[in-house]
């Protein structure tokens, strides 16, 4: 194919998230050129991508003023599950199908959960800190069997379902809110559907597993804080914004909660090139648990996020509809089959 008219992708975070062999080699075989940038910036993407017809994005925001000025895109194809970085109504008021991988990283997530969560239990932070100073702890508040133990899961999705079976193992009660959850299906999965008020004042530990959206941003603040018990841990693999950090900050200092265990973080972008400052009150704090946005790593997830990512683009600009549309009722500015 002519480089002059072969279709332009455009994939970004290559810096922080470079392109896998495998994604490489399925937009090659489509004769696509392929430019790779970090996208730190609209004005970067811009330079670059005005006239792309595809772009594929990690972790960079695409945002609404940018999309506008894609003039020939076709398609955005998220390699990951959360959208909250794309501004999807844009794209559907301008024709572009934008497509994700719901369950690419399902399991990664619940075993990171369950990770956090059993480290907590077990305060095996606390504990490591006596080995290493040669201490043996006698006073050991707050340690139960996991078999006498409330969770509560916000979201109960894919992730949401799949952690519920794991703490369900380890015979822990579970209580859920999620507006898309039947009462049956609640009792077909083992948990109880409950409102937010009852989860917070009931659950021993209360994990976030819910999307970001309009109606989620800052869901946990200090008024939701002080609801819950003062031995309560909150685990967060879900989004950073669903919580009012500064409050979540105050609520572990006053010891409104006991602990809370993040992955994913408001106001620290773990992704800076070279590193990222270390300055947030979070890291003063003894009484959390930091991991830097690793819930959805493993060989197979990376794998899992490239291959049908870049399969999406082929398929898109090859005039097939793709398996994982976030706007299914945009009508494409282009001719695409459904078949």
């Amino acid at each position: 194919m002519n480089t002059e008219t072969a279709p332009v992708v455009l994939r970004l975070n290559a810096l922080t998230f470079p392109m896998a062999a495998e994604e490489r080699e399925i937009l090659a075989a489509s004769g696509a050129r392929i430019v790779e940038i970090e996208g730190a910036d609209d004005a970067e993407i811009l330079a670059h991508g005005r006239d792309c017809d595809a772009l594929m994005v990690i972790s960079a925001y695409v945002h609404g003023s940018v999309i506008r000025e894609l003039s020939r895109c076709k398609m955005i194809s998220r390699l990951g599950a959360g959208v909250d970085k794309i501004a999807v109504d844009e794209a559907t008021r301008r024709g572009i199908i934008v497509t994700n991988l719901p369950d690419f990283c399902t399991d990664e997530v619940a075993d990171h959960t369950m990770a956090l969560l059993l480290s907590a239990a077990r305060q095996l932070k606390c504990f490591e800190s006596a080995m290493r100073q040669g201490r043996q702890p006698h006073d050991l508040p707050h340690m139960h069997r996991l078999s006498v133990q409330t969770l509560g899961i916000i979201g109960f999705g894919r992730i949401g379902r799949a952690v519920a079976a794991r703490a369900i193992a380890f015979g822990m009660r579970i209580l859920t809110v999620d507006p898309q959850l039947t009462g049956q299906e609640a009792d077909r999965a083992g948990v109880k559907a409950v409102d937010l008020d009852t989860l917070l004042a009931e659950s021993d530990y209360v994990c976030l597993l819910c999307p970001l959206m309009a109606s989620t941003r800052g869901m946990l603040s200090l008024r939701e804080f002080r609801k819950m018990k003062p031995s309560a841990v909150l685990v967060n693999t879900a989004r950073g914004e669903l919580v009012d950090e500064a409050d979540l900050v105050t609520a572990l200092r006053q010891h409104v909660i006991r602990y809370a265990a993040l992955d994913v973080f408001a106001s620290i972008n773990v992704f800076t090139p070279g590193g990222f400052p270390t300055d947030h009150p979070l890291f003063s704090l003894e009484n959390v648990q930091l991991t830097p946005h690793v819930a959805a790593y493993s060989q197979e997830a990376h794998i899992n996020s490239r291959v049908p990512g870049a399969q999406a683009v082929v398929d898109v600009l090859s005039g097939r509809w793709p398996r994982h549309p976030v706007n299914p009722e945009v009508a494409p500015w282009f001719p695409l089959s459904r078949q």
